[in-house]
């Protein structure tokens, strides 16, 4: 079951991040398109381009910090017994999760704070805009959850492929 969940919470997550870079794709070509072409262009372009992109920084997150794509540095685990290797990544994994919370509460005010403004070209609240900030941090804690098992014990992290296998652990 709790597999079952794992593999479409990721693929879901994957298709999330195709169709924004997609939409940011298509905008960003056209207007390049019809600046050159026609020399005008879409007034909002750029802005929903900054924003799609915000949101994909956002909710790709996550998906790094499976496959161990976020900076890290691990000298001091790298010389203590194993046990003590358990201890510090438990450890990290306490303090990832309390960042992550941490960080949703001061999104969830940063968004409450800027609900009354709008962007310029779009007009839309910037509330709409700031909420990847605490959605992205909430993927990344069920990313972390889904993970902390097999990090804590082995130091390996893991992607499910399409087939549903495990990749090979990251040294």
């Amino acid at each position: 079951m709790l597999r079952t969940f794992e593999k479409v919470f990721v693929e879901a997550n994957k298709w999330a991040l195709v169709l924004l870079f997609t939409a940011m794709a298509v905008i960003v070509f056209a207007n390049v398109s019809l600046r050159y072409l026609t020399t005008g262009s879409i007034i909002w372009a750029e802005e929903v381009a900054r924003y799609l992109m915000i949101w994909m920084t956002f909710i790709g997150a996550g998906l790094a910090l499976r496959v161990g794509g976020h900076v890290a540095i691990s000298n001091l685990q790298e010389v203590l017994p194993n046990l003590g290797q358990k201890i510090l990544r438990s450890l990290l994994v306490l303090m990832l999760l309390g960042f992550f919370c941490a960080m949703i509460w001061f999104g969830l005010d940063y968004m409450n704070r800027t609900r009354f403004q709008l962007t310029p070209a779009t007009r839309i609240p910037f509330r709409y805009v700031y909420a990847a900030m605490p959605i992205g941090f909430g993927l990344l804690i069920v990313h972390l959850l889904l993970i902390a098992r097999t990090y804590i014990e082995t130091l390996s992290f893991r992607e499910l492929e399409a087939d549903g296998t495990k990749a090979a652990p990251i040294d």
